[in-house]
């Protein structure tokens, strides 16, 4: 599905903001700091998860506002999705679908949202937890239970460690239980990533090379083979790290460039953004095929850095691809982009271009 209209209130520094659009690219030009970014980081709050930025909800309602925020679409003039806060409660999030409430985890059922933005383009440089939290939204995408079972495996995660912690010696027993239940979640977990990863790198291996760069995939460090028993064999040792040391949460995604043959970390900064690109639209491309519904693609500054060349691959490549919504400062950086819904953006006001 796509998304018809947008309605943003109290939402950044968007005060009342209503965008009607369609499919296809949706262009969002203006100067820094006029609220392009914000928009995109409220349509990425229609899926499960905490957004593109994953800010506290707090930070999300308008200064000067009334202290909660909403972010309401409609989809395909058929669905009606929602979140947001109250003022009365600026930390709980709420989720509605037309009209009756739900949990944040069902956006899933209706939309698939990725993104790709300028932060991310140290993702090769960041500890593995950002890697990790990178390949579950790839994962997300294509396997919607993922959410479940994560959230479950660090809810067990959590729970044994603080047992392990405590003064009084933990009920062995209850480890045992918490230690079964991350078996059951992990094992979930790791063969949802290794699909993922599986599928996206036929994919990319497949494809010619051209204005993007060939990225490889691998998944490295633990699985979830025999994890009870690991886990309970190595309590002693965990109580001493003060963490849980083995199980799929110790996992790192592994990116070469396939045409140089070199780790992704040893890249050049141009060549890590190309690696990034190249990986998203394949899983654009995987998760339209896989699922028979075409994901919203957010594009924060991606033309930005491209020559003239790869801006007009990259809009070839995404053309009849979805919704597809872009940010820039120049609308210049869009003209190779054909027929698009051109706004412009000014202090949280949206105007056609």
């Amino acid at each position: 599905m796509a998304l018809t209209r947008l309605v943003l209130t109290d939402f950044r520094n968007h005060r009342d903001t209503i965008l009607t659009v369609g499919t296809g690219f949706v262009v969002l030009a203006g100067d820094n700091g006029a609220g392009k970014t914000n928009v995109l980081e409220a349509v990425s709050l229609l899926a499960p998860g905490r957004g593109l930025r994953r800010a506290p909800l707090t930070e999300m309602a308008r200064q000067g506002g009334s202290g909660g925020f909403g972010v309401a679409a409609q989809l395909d003039g058929e669905v009606e999705i929602g979140t947001g806060t109250q003022p009365t409660a600026p930390e709980r999030r709420i989720v509605r679908v037309n009209g009756a409430t739900a949990a944040a985890t069902s956006l899933g059922e209706w939309l698939t949202v990725l993104w790709l933005t300028p932060a991310m383009d140290r993702l090769f440089a960041e500890p593995a937890s950002e890697r990790r939290r990178f390949l579950d939204r790839l994962a997300l995408a294509l396997v919607p239970s993922h959410a479940h079972h994560s959230a479950r495996y660090e809810a067990a995660m959590r729970e044994r460690n603080r047992l392990l912690g405590a003064e009084e010696p933990a009920d062995p027993d209850w480890l045992t239980a918490l230690e079964a239940r991350m078996a059951e979640h992990g094992a979930a977990i790791d063969a949802a990533r290794r699909t993922t990863v599986a599928q996206l790198s036929e994919r990319l291996v497949a494809q010619p090379e051209g204005p993007f760069a060939r990225a490889g995939l691998a998944i490295e460090g633990d699985d979830a083979t025999d994890l009870a028993q690991r886990l309970r064999i190595g309590r002693s040792r965990d109580t001493a790290a003060g963490r849980t040391l083995t199980g799929p949460h110790r996992q790192d995604l592994a990116v070469t460039h396939l045409g140089k043959g070199q780790a992704a970390h040893l890249c050049s900064t141009g060549e890590q953004k190309a690696l990034l690109l190249a990986i998203v639209l394949a899983h654009a491309e995987l998760v339209a095929d896989r699922t028979g519904r075409a994901p919203i693609l957010l594009l924060d500054e991606v033309a930005a850095h491209l020559d003239p060349a790869r801006r007009a691959a990259l809009f070839e490549r995404l053309a009849g691809r979805g919704q597809v919504w872009m940010t820039g400062t120049e609308p210049a950086l869009f003209a190779e982009a054909g027929a698009a819904i051109r706004l412009t953006v000014h202090d949280g006001a949206i105007h056609p271009a």
